[in-house]
């Protein structure tokens, strides 16, 4: 498997606008980067069997644009993948909902059959007003409010992942409150770090998340809990990074989260049912990024941790993952009008549109790359090297740093931005006081609003000044 590599990639040594350029097939869709139904007609740019120009007229721009199709398909996938040997359940999938949450993608979610992960009250609420059952729930954060844990022990949630001692006396404590006994899993931070198909196994517990392995915290957090009888332990919960693109990160987490099990089935006489080994599988940006398979993960995940119980004596427990930009990333795609144009001679070409880094932040927090088309027509024109950027007062507002556009651009055109559905919507602002734009939905020909636009109206219903 392919992969850009960690580090931002620049265009120190790109050709200028105007000269070298290479030749670029406008009408192209590159499939590993576009949603599973786009294809042009007559030009355009289609999504779910409808034009952009006709989503564009009905909802403005920007717009957030969701293939329910590319999104069902994938979760159908995973589950597939994860359901085990002749129909075994040895695995779940929970959907990282933090990625992209709203009522619709929810009932999508609990249609395909997975469950749900969530890391706030508000997070919890939306699931459950999209009818998500609560015992496939499953509540995360480093620092839940009393009210929010007190609120999942009333719904019923089916997990909830601790992540401090605090966290455990609080739990307790409002355990007996309410006379329930939650069923809990210990989040274990394993010292390996996974991002962009590189890892380090070492020296990088210095974060917020988690129980620390190395300085024995997991081991103790394990042991208070069993301690208890307000709380049901379940297993380890572990997550090593973002945008991984294979599995040599998890072996190695594996082999020091089984090495925990051992141990507290040696101190103890206990077999934890379940292995949670997160999410953060990565998605394609731009051609040439070539994530792996769902399926292949899933036979080499089986396979790790197979191995490593066998090796420690142990029965296989239950495999879960928490796929949140891996079923939601693919599927959305970001629509733009076309404002100004300035060519910053001899450099590249500026192109100015009517959003930003309010509706995507990921340029300007990772140095993310991201796919860009000229999405309303098909232009034969020379390639020019091009910088999209946003309306927002700030330089560094960029939603594409570098794309070859077409030298007819013009004020009015629709640009397109691929691989959007994860952490673009979701970490949305009203920066400037712009409104968040419209999510919508497409399938099968037609559209249909799941988030409205925000108005001006909404944003002074809350200054109360």
């Amino acid at each position: 498997m392919r992969a850009h590599p960690a580090g931002p990639r620049h265009a120190d040594n790109l050709p200028t606008p105007h000269s070298s350029a290479p030749p670029v097939d406008f009408a192209a869709l590159d499939p590993t980067v576009w949603p599973s139904t786009a294809q042009r007609v007559a030009g355009v740019l289609t999504l779910g069997g409808v034009a952009v120009t006709q989503l564009a007229e009905q909802y403005q721009t920007p717009l957030f644009i969701l293939d329910e199709h590319d999104v069902r398909t994938r979760a159908r996938a995973y589950v597939t993948a994860f359901s085990g040997v002749a129909g075994r359940p040895d695995g779940e999938v929970s959907y990282a909902s933090k990625a992209l949450l709203c009522r619709g993608v929810a009932r999508w979610v609990a249609e395909e059959g997975l469950g749900i992960d969530v890391c706030s009250g508000g997070e919890l609420t939306v699931a459950l007003a999209a009818g998500f059952p609560p015992e496939r729930i499953t509540l995360h954060g480093n620092n839940k409010s009393v009210a929010e844990l007190a609120q999942a022990l009333e719904v019923g949630v089916g997990r909830i992942v601790l992540d401090s001692f605090y966290e455990i006396e609080r739990l307790v404590e409002l355990a007996g409150r309410h006379h329930i006994r939650p069923k809990v899993l210990i989040r274990v931070t394993v010292g390996v770090e996974a991002h962009t198909h590189e890892f380090v196994a070492t020296a990088h517990e210095d974060q917020k998340f988690g129980f620390s392995l190395s300085s024995g915290a997991a081991a103790r957090a394990v042991e208070t809990v069993l301690r208890s009888d307000a709380l049901e332990l379940l297993g380890l919960h572990s997550h090593i990074g973002s945008q991984i693109f294979d599995t040599s990160g998890f072996a190695v987490s594996t082999h020091r989260l089984v090495g925990l099990l051992a141990e507290m089935d040696e101190a103890h006489g206990i077999t934890l049912a379940e292995l949670n080994l997160g999410g953060g599988l990565g998605i394609a940006y731009v051609p040439g990024d070539d994530p792996a398979l769902v399926t292949d993960v899933a036979d080499q995940l089986r396979s790790i941790v197979t191995a490593e119980c066998a090796a420690a004596g142990l029965a296989m427990p239950r495999l879960c993952v928490e796929p949140g930009r891996a079923l939601v990333g693919p599927a959305g795609v970001t629509l733009y009008q076309v404002g100004t144009i300035k060519d910053v001679d001899g450099i590249r070409s500026y192109v100015s549109v009517d959003g930003g880094m309010s509706d995507n932040i990921r340029t300007a927090l990772y140095d993310a790359e991201f796919t860009c088309v000229l999405a309303n027509r098909v232009s034969e024109a020379p390639a020019v090297l091009s910088r999209v950027a946003g309306k927002h007062c700030e330089s560094g507002d960029i939603v594409v740093s570098n794309t070859w556009l077409p030298a007819d651009l013009r004020p009015g055109d629709l640009l397109a931005v691929a691989a959007t559905g994860g952490y673009c919507r979701s970490m949305a602002s009203n920066y400037n006081l712009l409104g968040r734009p419209p999510l919508v939905a497409v399938a099968d020909g037609k559209s249909r609003e799941l988030v409205r636009r925000e108005t001006i109206d909404d944003l002074l219903r809350l200054d109360v000044g």
